[in-house]
C-alpha cells in the first residue's frame, strides 16, 4: 500500500544552533531522523523536500522589522534575540526553511500525494511573535501553514491544536481577532511565557475562537486525553474544521527536563486519533503537525514515532490502552473551561 502520510526532513535544520551548547539542540532531529531510517520504519512515509518560506509569505504574520532583524543574523556566528533565543550562521536559513517545510507538506496534502504529514523541522515557532523573535523561535511556522493554506488553496476555516507544554502566546496573538482559525491550547500554567489564562477567548471576531486549557502539572495520558475528548472535540466538531494544524511539543513527556507533566507514548498516539477522527469527519483527513518543544531525547523519539505510526494506520495503542484512557478522571479544569466557553460553543 503506497503511504498516505508524508515526513519533511532536511540536513539544514541540523545546523540552527549547531556549534553552541543549548537545550533545543540539533540532537533533538538527528534522533527522530535515526528512527525514520531504522528498518522497522523504511518505506512507510513519503519523503517531501521542503523549500524556504519567501520574505513576501513571512509578512503574512511577520513585520518587516522582525524579518530584517533575523535575515541580519544570516552567516553571523552567534547572535541573542532575546535571553533564551540564539542564532549560528545558518539558523536565518534553517527557519525560512522551517516554514517553506510546512508550506511544502501543505501542497503535498492539497495535490492528493499525501493525506497527513508530519513537518520534522527547527527551528520550532509557536512563540515567534509579529515583531520578535521568543522562546526558541525565530518565525511562526504553524500561523504561517495556516496562512499559507489560506492564501494558497482559499481555506475558510482551519483548527490549530497545540499541545506544548508552553502557551503558544504568537500563534494566539495571530489569530486573536479572526473567526476563520480555531486556536486550541493545553498547557502548563502559570509557566514560561505566562499567557494563556482560561479567560483569553479571542476579541471581535474572533471571539470564542481560542480555546486555553490552563494546567498545573502532573496531568498524563487519560487527562489529555478527557480534556480532547470533552472539550476540544465538542468544539471543533461544532466549527467543522476543513484543515487540522498541530503544533506538536513533547515537553509534556513524563521525563522532560523543562516540564512537569506525565504524557507517555500512547498519550501522544490518543490524541493524534482524535484529531485524525475530527479530520476524518470535516477536513477530508487534512491533518499538518509540526514540530515544537521536546527536549528528552529518547522521550521525544519515542513519541514522535508514535505520533507517526498513528498518522499511518499502524498504531501503538492496545486495547488496554484505550481502555485506561476512558476510564481516566475528568481533570476539574474541563468544568471551568466549559463555564467559559458555553456561550460560544451550545455543543458544549
Amino acid at each position: 500500500m503506497s503511504s498516505r502520510t508524508g515526513v519533511v526532513c532536511h540536513d539544514l535544520y541540523k545546523q540552527h544552533l549547531a556549534s553552541l551548547p543549548h537545550v533545543e539542540s540539533p540532537q533533538r532531529l538527528q534522533v527522530i531522523y535515526d528512527m525514520l531510517d531504522a528498518a522497522d520504519m523504511a518505506g512507510k512515509f513519503v519523503s517531501i523536500s521542503p523549500r524556504p518560506a519567501t520574505h513576501d509569505e513571512l509578512a503574512w504574520v511577520h513585520s518587516h522589522s522582525h524579518i530584517k532583524r533575523v535575515a541580519g543574523t544570516d552567516g553571523k556566528d552567534h547572535m541573542s534575540l532575546d535571553p533564551d533565543t540564539q542564532t549560528t550562521p545558518l539558523s536565518y536559513q534553517a527557519a525560512k526553511l522551517a516554514a517553506g517545510g510546512l508550506f511544502s507538506l501543505v501542497d503535498k496534502i492539497f495535490d492528493g500525494t499525501i493525506k497527513n504529514g508530519f513537518a520534522l523541522v527547527r527551528p520550532p515557532g509557536h512563540h515567534a511573535e509579529r515583531d520578535r523573535a521568543m522562546g526558541f523561535c525565530l518565525f511562526n511556522n504553524v500561523a504561517l501553514g495556516a496562512r499559507y493554506a489560506m492564501n494558497t488553496y482559499g481555506v475558510k476555516k482551519i483548527l490549530i491544536v497545540d499541545w506544548d507544554l508552553h502557551h503558544g502566546n504568537a500563534t494566539q496573538n495571530t489569530f486573536y481577532t479572526d473567526a476563520a482559525v480555531l486556536y486550541f491550547s493545553t498547557h502548563q500554567f502559570p509557566y514560561y511565557p505566562g499567557s494563556g489564562y482560561l479567560t483569553e477567548v479571542g476579541q471581535g471576531d474572533g471571539q470564542g475562537f481560542t480555546v486555553n486549557v490552563p494546567l498545573g502539572p502532573g496531568h498524563g495520558d487519560a487527562e489529555f486525553f478527557q480534556i480532547f475528548k470533552h472539550i476540544l472535540y465538542p468544539i471543533a466538531s461544532a466549527f467543522k474544521p476543513e484543515l487540522i494544524f498541530v503544533s506538536a511539543g513533547f515537553d509534556t513527556y513524563v521525563d522532560d527536563p523543562l516540564g512537569g507533566m506525565k504524557v507517555t507514548p500512547p498519550g501522544y498516539a490518543a490524541m493524534t486519533r482524535l484529531i485524525m477522527d475530527l479530520a476524518r469527519s470535516y477536513a477530508s483527513e487534512r491533518v499538518a503537525i509540526t514540530l515544537e518543544g521536546g527536549y528528552h531525547l529518547t522521550g521525544l523519539k519515542e513519541s514522535v514515532r508514535a505520533v507517526l505510526m498513528e498518522l499511518v494506520g499502524d498504531s501503538i495503542l492496545t486495547a488496554g490502552n484505550l481502555e485506561g484512557l476512558e476510564k481516566g478522571a475528568v481533570p476539574g479544569v474541563v468544568d471551568d473551561v466549559i463555564q467559559v466557553q458555553r456561550p460560544y460553543w451550545s455543543s458544549l
